[in-house]
């Protein structure tokens, strides 16, 4: 079969899914608001994981990201309201705008963009700077979300705000063309540039075992963005999402063979 066909095969499938999963979410909708306080107490991270599928929405998030995010805190509970996002592009198509426009506050980064009204502000995020960063715009040490997505340093940056800061939900963006049982990252770059390197950013593993090293469990992943809530705000009998059930729907609709086919040869640094 053609290259374009299997793309328009693809595509056709990733667009019946999606058509069918929002129907679902509006018929259903009452129902899964009803279940999502049972969900959170529940011993299984699988209740919780497709609690939060179900409430996939978009409103200005490129995916679902905005009613995981809105179906989270309602679950674990806003402090003080108050969102990081690194990477935001011009803060129109991101992950907190839904947020700002609840009466949020907070600051977003990006490397390109500059609006001070919303505000964005131009600044390249590093580890070595992102410290001083986040005292230059008033970053609390607790806060209730922080968005990263910046097509390289993602891990890096992760393990940074990780370690000074504690968000109480983080969503970070992963390689999702890294089977789910590799531990990868890209080395870590101050400079880099996203310019199609197939080898940006890390694995699903990565990411989760970084962030329970941190105290941080993963939740949800709906392809390229994972989701992880500090472990103390849930129950302690939770148990884990196996990675495994992630992986299926995306290995169905962007393909498998990635890794054996190349990507396993970048220079990839194991975590």
């Amino acid at each position: 079969m053609a290259d374009g066909t299997i793309d328009a095969a693809r595509s056709a499938v990733s667009a019946v899914a999606g058509f069918a999963l929002d129907r679902l979410r509006r018929a259903h909708g009452l129902a899964w608001r009803l279940a999502a306080p049972r969900a959170a107490r529940s011993r299984r991270g699988m209740d919780l994981f497709r609690t939060l599928r179900a409430h996939e929405a978009r409103h200005y998030s490129q995916n679902g990201e905005d009613g995981v995010i809105d179906c989270l805190m309602r679950l674990v509970g806003a402090t003080n309201r108050f969102y990081v996002e690194i990477g935001s592009s011009e803060g129109e198509e991101c992950n907190t705008r839904w947020l700002r426009e609840q009466g949020w506050s907070g600051v977003m980064l990006d490397r390109v963009h500059d609006d001070p009204r919303i505000p964005v502000y131009r600044e390249l995020v590093t580890v070595e700077n992102l410290a001083p960063l986040f005292a230059k715009y008033g970053v609390p040490r607790e806060f209730d979300l922080l968005s990263i997505d910046v097509d390289g340093n993602d891990y890096w940056l992760w393990k940074a705000a990780g370690t000074a800061y504690r968000p109480r939900v983080a969503v970070i963006e992963y390689n999702n063309q890294v089977p789910h049982d590799v531990s990868v990252t890209m080395p870590y770059d101050p400079a880099f540039q996203w310019t199609g390197q197939p080898s940006a950013g890390q694995s699903l593993l990565a990411l989760r075992n970084v962030s329970e090293s941190m105290g941080y469990a993963l939740v949800y992943a709906s392809a390229p963005n994972a989701f992880v809530v500090l472990r103390s705000l849930l129950p302690d009998e939770y148990d884990a999402v196996p990675l495994s059930a992630i992986a299926p729907l995306w290995m169905v609709l962007y393909g498998t063979d990635a890794w054996g086919r190349g990507l396993s040869d970048e220079p990839w640094e194991y975590v």
